[in-house]
């Protein structure tokens, strides 16, 4: 599975711990930074790791800032993304069951190295349930979002 990843400064440290938490657990990851500690803006890099995995480049996307919060937005933002803050484990198991979320959002200064790990674990892991009520509840929310069409 290819995983989009994007984070600023503020998820530099957590970001570059779950990369290599995927590579030594066999998934490709195209990394749109940033690569350094200097200060920069979220949504730069949330929204071009969210268009990779609209566009199909990516299957997945993992987006990273000090709180989750604003590239979590950010990465809303871009048609057809359905991206889940997520601080424990249960959450982003019910994320992929209920929403079929294909991005996931951490707070790099919430939650620690171990408890990230698992939590994109699960993530990566479960499958969309498919069950009828969340398929109609999904297609809702894709309605809405077309009326304003993709981003350009």
């Amino acid at each position: 599975m290819k995983i989009a990843m994007g984070c600023d400064h503020g998820g530099l440290t957590l970001k570059n711990q779950v990369k290599q938490y995927l590579e030594e657990n066999g998934y490709e990851v195209v990394d749109f930074g940033t690569t350094t500690y200097d200060s920069c803006d979220y949504p730069d890099y949330g929204i071009e790791a969210a268009e990779a995995v609209a566009s199909g480049a990516c299957e997945r996307g993992i987006v990273v800032c000090t709180t989750g919060i604003g590239i979590s937005i950010a990465a809303n933002k871009v048609h057809g993304i359905r991206c889940a803050l997520c601080s424990e484990p249960l959450s982003a198991k019910m994320t992929r069951l209920h929403n079929d979320a294909n991005m996931l959002a951490l707070g790099g200064a919430f939650v620690g190295v171990n408890l990230a790990l698992e939590i994109v674990r699960v993530f990566l892991e479960t499958p969309f349930s498919e069950e009828a009520k969340h398929q109609r509840r999904i297609d809702k929310i894709t309605a809405e979002e077309n009326k304003y069409g993709p981003r350009q």
